[in-house]
């Protein structure tokens, strides 16, 4: 069974860096942010390593995780928030106490993914893809990012809808800095590599960065099946993926390998983020990729959708039974909160 948490008002709510921290010049932005948190309603404790930042990670591993676990295990503490993303994550998953957790929302996208797929694979404790601290840091945020707030605050049993956003942001002007973070000048537009207009699956979620979730497969902590059967009885799994930095000869590697590992077995569909990086090679690009995919799995997979590196992105629930619908470009996502 999924355990779903449940973010309260006035939540405490833990900024840790698992992954990156943050360097001075830039904190800032995350007292920022914490600001609009608690002009919320919520009261934030902050860790040592949100602010530090050397050799690719905020501290090392065994800094990081004492942290970590430590919010983990405090049953104060509704949720944890980390400011960003990073590199090495990876690093503390072996060092996690698992069977210590509070249940309590983990929010995050980018390395985060690391930390939320895995928590839910190993104890079925739903953990939420979307924004970081930092997404949070602006006067107002756009509708999609600001969803956050009301997915977490579903409770087990009950249903929450989100609709494709209509712009997304092509590229940063950290000079001309906006009221809501991102500059959103493109339309969105979700699509089917089959061609279809019309395009509906189901199916228990499950994702993250391909670039960092990939490495979990053949571990002790990458074990798709197993979440299937012990905590979802067998149901199919909804892949979202997003991909940050993989050339598309790499992007095609790493899902072959996801396929032998057997984490597509039993899959209803991939849904797959917005990127700006697959360029093409040798005349073989992203949309190749993806039809490949399709022809391999016989499934339906959607590209283009709010997730990842190119805001805005919805807030996606690993181990959420979700129900997926694009309309000619348009999109919905209803998520139920069952066990």
């Amino acid at each position: 069974m999924i355990r779903y948490p449940l973010l309260q008002d006035g939540a405490i709510i833990g900024v840790t860096a698992p992954s990156s921290g943050v360097k001075e010049p830039l904190h800032g932005i995350v007292k920022q942010a914490i600001c609009r948190l608690e002009k919320k309603g919520y009261s934030v404790v902050c860790g040592e390593t949100v602010w530090t930042q050397c050799k690719a990670k905020s501290a090392p591993a065994t800094e990081r995780v004492l942290e970590l676990n430590a919010f983990l295990q405090k049953k104060e503490i509704g949720m944890i928030f980390p400011p960003w993303g990073g590199e090495l994550l990876i690093e503390i998953v072996d060092r996690i106490e698992y069977d210590l957790i509070q249940p309590k929302w983990i929010l995050g996208y980018s390395d985060i993914s690391v930390l939320l797929l895995v928590v839910t694979l190993i104890t079925g404790i739903a953990t939420a893809h979307g924004a970081n601290l930092i997404d949070a840091r602006g006067e107002y945020a756009d509708e999609t990012t600001a969803m956050w707030e009301n997915v977490l605050a579903t409770r087990s049993g009950e249903a929450v809808e989100q609709f494709s956003s209509k712009l997304y942001q092509k590229a940063w002007d950290h000079e001309h800095p906006s009221p809501c973070v991102f500059h959103l000048t493109e339309s969105t537009s979700w699509q089917a590599i089959s061609g279809e207009k019309n395009v509906s699956i189901r199916g228990r979620l499950l994702g993250g960065c391909i670039d960092v979730i990939r490495h979990l497969i053949g571990t002790p902590y990458g074990d798709v099946p197993k979440f299937q059967k012990n905590f979802i009885q067998g149901e199919p799994i909804l892949w979202y993926l997003e991909n940050c930095e993989l050339g598309v000869t790499d992007l095609r590697r790493s899902l072959i390998q996801m396929r032998l590992a057997g984490w597509f077995d039993h899959c209803t569909g991939i849904l797959f983020g917005r990127s700006d990086v697959s360029k093409p090679i040798d005349g073989y690009d992203v949309l190749d990729v993806y039809k490949e995919l399709a022809e391999e799995l016989g499934i339906p997979i959607v590209f283009d959708i709010d997730c990842g590196h190119v805001p805005p992105q919805m807030t996606l629930v690993n181990g959420a039974l979700a129900e997926v619908k694009v309309r000619s470009g348009t999109a919905s996502v209803l998520q139920y909160f069952v066990p």
